[in-house]
């Protein structure tokens, strides 16, 4: 039919759009879909670093009605040169060739004490586990247990900051955004469990 562009020409015009708008200033948050054992994940980043990685479980309209919400209403499902970085660093992890990542955060998602609980999580080596209670003393109240469980709750950047690694005193699970058979999974591939 006349008027019709076939799937290549549209590939193309889509991603010079992309890339306009990524020269132009026009995208606040990039976010691209990346396969993962665990499923498909969202990752998402701004000019500062990487903010969030959505987990399957959340639901890719979710994540991205929270980012428009919470981070900025220019969010698109374009390719950014970050994001090649975090897809690539996130493939080794899941290789089991990487053991840290090396990629810029934007942490305006979690700002003071839940800062300081993800920041003491992201701290936990590969293949080992802190405990809630080890978390909220790092970050600075012993006494904060359920605080720092909900900030491990809301982690926006789960895998890269590590809240798999946490786990209950009793050496119990605990809950996982992703679900408590995504945290077994994660903790089994480092060789924690």
């Amino acid at each position: 039919m006349q008027g019709e562009i076939d799937p290549a020409n549209w590939e193309r015009i889509r991603r010079r759009l992309h890339e306009a708008a990524e020269t132009e200033g026009l995208i606040d948050v990039a976010v691209e879909r990346h396969d993962s054992p665990l499923g498909t994940l969202l990752v998402a980043a701004t000019a500062t670093g990487l903010v969030r990685v959505g987990l399957p479980s959340e639901g890719e309209a979710t994540v991205l009605s929270d980012l428009a919400n919470r981070v900025a209403p220019r969010v698109l499902i374009a390719p950014r040169a970050s994001l090649g970085h975090v897809r690539r660093q996130l493939d080794e992890y899941f290789e089991r060739r990487r053991r840290s990542f090396d990629i810029d955060l934007d942490w305006r998602l979690a700002q003071g004490f839940r800062r300081g609980v993800l920041e003491a999580t992201a701290r936990i080596p590969y293949g080992q586990t802190g405990t809630y209670t080890s978390v909220a003393t790092a970050a600075g109240s012993a006494k904060a247990v359920r605080a720092a469980g909900t900030a491990l709750a809301r982690n926006p950047v789960p895998i890269v900051v590590p809240c798999h690694r946490v786990l209950r005193s009793d050496g119990g699970l605990g809950n996982y955004l992703g679900g408590a058979e995504a945290k077994a999974q994660l903790l089994e591939l480092e060789g924690a469990r």
